[in-house]
C-alpha cells in the first residue's frame, strides 16, 4: 500500500491530534473523513505529530509496541502489532500522579520495558533478530505501566462511528505515558526468572482489576522488541541506545477515574503505583 493523504492533510491531521492533546478535547477520528487511508497514511500521521511536539521541545527517548496479544488484534481487525514514540514529557514516576481532567479516555497497561545499552539495528546483524540479541542490547529491563489515551473520539458522539486501529495509529498507537520504577532488573536475572513466566497483579483501589504473565506478549516480552525493531528498520527509524523500549501489555486496559490509586504488584521485581486526581 502507499499514501493517499496529501502532504497538507497529513499535517492538518497531526496539528488537530497536537491540539486535541494540549486542550483535552476530543478531535474526529481520521478515518471519520477519510475512511480509504491505508497504514501507511496513518503512520505518516503519526509521525508528523511526533515531528511537531518535537519542534515544540519534546525529545524521543524511546518506542512502545502495543496489538501484541492475537485476541486484541483479531477485536481490532488487524495482524500485526503497532507502535508509537515515547516523548520524554510522558515519564511519570511510580508514586506519581496524573490528572484525570487532563485526558480524554485514559487507562493504563501493564508491561515491562526494556531499557537499551547499545544500539539494536538488525541490518548490522546480517540475519533475522533474536531474543539472546535483544537482551544483549538490553542494559536492564523494568516493569512498567503505559498510560493509553485517546484523542480522537472512541465512539463518535454525532453518529456512533467507532474509531478503527487506523485511527488508534495516527493517535501515536494511544500512548500518552509510561510510569517506570526505580528498580532495575538485570539481564540475567530477567533471563534466570524468565519474564514468559513474570506477572502482574493489578489493583485499584484495593480491589485486584487484572492479573497476567509476560508470555501474553508474543510468548515472550523480548519478541515484542524483535518485531519492533524490524519493523522500524523498513521506516529508517533505529532503536538506539539509551532509549527505553514498552514491549507490550500483557493485561487489559484498566480504566483510570479521577480518585483512583492503582498498585501494581510485580512479585519479586517490585511494586509501581499510580494515582488519579
Amino acid at each position: 500500500m502507499s499514501l493517499t493523504l496529501s502532504v497538507e492533510h497529513i499535517a492538518l491531521l497531526a496539528a488537530e491530534h497536537e491540539q486535541a492533546r494540549i486542550s483535552a478535547v476530543a478531535c474526529d477520528p481520521v478515518t471519520r473523513r477519510f475512511p480509504d487511508i491505508t497504514l501507511e497514511d496513518a503512520y505518516a500521521i503519526q509521525a508528523a505529530w511526533i515531528d511537531l511536539q518535537v519542534a515544540n521541545g519534546a525529545t524521543i527517548k524511546g518506542h512502545k509496541i502495543g496489538l501484541t496479544s492475537r485476541a486484541m488484534q483479531m477485536a481490532m481487525k488487524i495482524d500485526e502489532p503497532d507502535f508509537g514514540a515515547l516523548l520524554d514529557d510522558m515519564f511519570i514516576p511510580s508514586g506519581g500522579s496524573i490528572a484525570a481532567a487532563d485526558h480524554l479516555d485514559p487507562k493504563i497497561e501493564v508491561e515491562f520495558a526494556f531499557v537499551l545499552a547499545r544500539d539494536l539495528v538488525p541490518h548490522e546483524f546480517g540475519r533475522e533478530l533474536t531474543v539472546d540479541d535483544v537482551y544483549a542490547a538490553t542494559s536492564h529491563v523494568v516493569p512498567a505501566l503505559e498510560l493509553i489515551d485517546a484523542r480522537s473520539h472512541r465512539v463518535h458522539p454525532d453518529d456512533g462511528r467507532t474509531r478503527t486501529v487506523l485511527d488508534t495509529i495516527s493517535d501515536n498507537a494511544a500512548n500518552s505515558g509510561i510510569v517506570v520504577g526505580d528498580e532495575h532488573v538485570s539481564v540475567d536475572e530477567a533471563r534466570n526468572g524468565d519474564l514468559r513466566w513474570a506477572g502482574a497483579i493489578a489493583y485499584r483501589n484495593g480491589a485486584v482489576e487484572e492479573t497476567g504473565l509476560g508470555a501474553g506478549v508474543l510468548d515472550d516480552p523480548a519478541m515484542g522488541i524483535v518485531w519492533l525493531a524490524n519493523r522500524l528498520q523498513h521506516i529508517g527509524i533505529p532503536l538506539v541506545a539509551g532509549e527505553t523500549i514498552l514491549a507490550g501489555s500483557f493485561t487489559r486496559p484498566i480504566d483510570c477515574r479521577s480518585g483512583d490509586e492503582f498498585r501494581v504488584d510485580f512479585g519479586y521485581l517490585g511494586t509501581l503505583e499510580l494515582n488519579v486526581t
